[in-house]
């Protein structure tokens, strides 16, 4: 028999639960708030970004179950988990990454989803310079989306090339790069195509900066207090998104990269040697990549099984090996990043 959702005790009594139990809690009970949290100091930072610009407007935030901003809505949601030094760590520990977890990541999401709630605030995708620039508003946000890393018609902001998914996220990844206090965005993208964007943006925001906003609401979506779901099930259902799209590798992979030859037959197991360096090879993987640890994690699993099975050993020195063994796993999953097999998700 399932155990029932367990509520929170007094203040934050649940962060000091074991972990089994704490998974037991409903997200709606354990009583987050932004005041007094660690996002109350990035969140002030933006405000200053804002007031250096000379902005009147400021986008309301709420806790959710993720980074978003709803159509018709000038603020935007932040995930729960970013709220309490324990559940970032239940985050990461699950899967393998906390979504904003440190200052400069999580400074990059509230510039980026600011600009969506700024557009919503002054309507500004109405306007037929915006659509010009940009491309229509209306067209369908893909399920996934093919990047192309090497165009310059797009800045780079967030990872997997986000400006490229849909005319609203060029436009807030543009923003985000114009906003951020010396980025030097004019000598970054000199001779870009995506520079004309920034300039629009720049001389956009002067003309509005002092306006006040068409849309002043306070709404909300999937606020944290509406959201009645355990830990586990949250868990238990981004766990399966995730690895919704592993990347597959192929056995001659495999063999070219490690031996089962006679030879090498008393060397260090295959498998061992995957389990020393996954670590540092994830970290690596995911920052020419972008693509989520947990995918990366994900593949390094499987290839550890499948080794075992194929009883590889190593047959070359560290220094030989570990480039050509982040190589290999950078392209297992480049090759399925651009293939139809793995597209970037939304």
């Amino acid at each position: 028999m399932a155990s029932k959702p367990k509520r929170a005790a007094r203040g934050a009594g649940w962060a000091k639960l074991p972990r089994d139990q704490l998974l037991d809690m409903r997200v709606c009970d354990l009583g987050l708030t932004i005041k007094g949290g660690p996002l109350q100091a990035p969140l002030a930072q933006l405000h200053r970004e804002l007031d250096q610009r000379a902005f009147v407007f400021r986008p309301h935030v709420w806790l959710s179950d993720e980074w978003f901003c709803p159509d018709g809505i000038p603020g935007f949601a932040i995930p729960f988990f970013l709220a309490h030094p324990k559940l970032k760590r239940l985050e990461t520990d699950m899967v393998m990454e906390a979504e904003g977890g440190n200052r400069q990541w999580c400074m990059k999401l509230l510039r980026h989803e600011t600009a969506h709630a700024l557009l919503n605030a002054y309507k500004l995708d109405q306007r037929p310079e915006w659509k010009r620039i940009f491309g229509r508003p209306t067209q369908r946000y893909p399920d996934s989306y093919l990047p192309r890393p090497y165009s310059k018609r797009f800045v780079v902001h967030l990872p997997n090339w986000y400006a490229q998914a849909h005319p609203h996220e060029d436009w807030a990844e543009t923003f985000a790069v114009w906003l951020r206090p010396q980025s030097d965005w004019r000598r970054r993208y000199h001779k870009w195509p995506a520079l004309k964007k920034l300039e629009f943006v720049d001389s956009l925001m002067k003309e509005i900066r002092q306006a006040k906003p068409k849309l002043r609401n306070q709404n909300t979506e999937r606020a944290v207090a509406k959201l009645r779901m355990t830990l586990r099930e949250y868990y238990t259902d981004k766990v399966a998104r995730y690895g919704s799209n592993s990347p597959e590798f192929f056995d001659r992979d495999l063999t070219r990269l490690f031996s089962n030859a006679p030879e090498h037959s008393r060397n260090e197991k295959a498998s061992r040697y995957i389990r020393r360096e996954r670590r540092q090879v994830a970290q690596i993987v995911e920052r020419w990549t972008g693509e989520y640890r947990y995918r990366i994690n994900e593949v390094l699993n499987e290839m550890i099984e499948r080794c075992d099975e194929l009883k590889l050993r190593v047959g070359a020195d560290d220094v030989t090996l570990r480039p050509e063994f982040c190589s290999c796993v950078t392209m297992i999953v480049m090759n399925k990043l651009f293939s139809d097999g793995f597209h970037v998700s939304l």
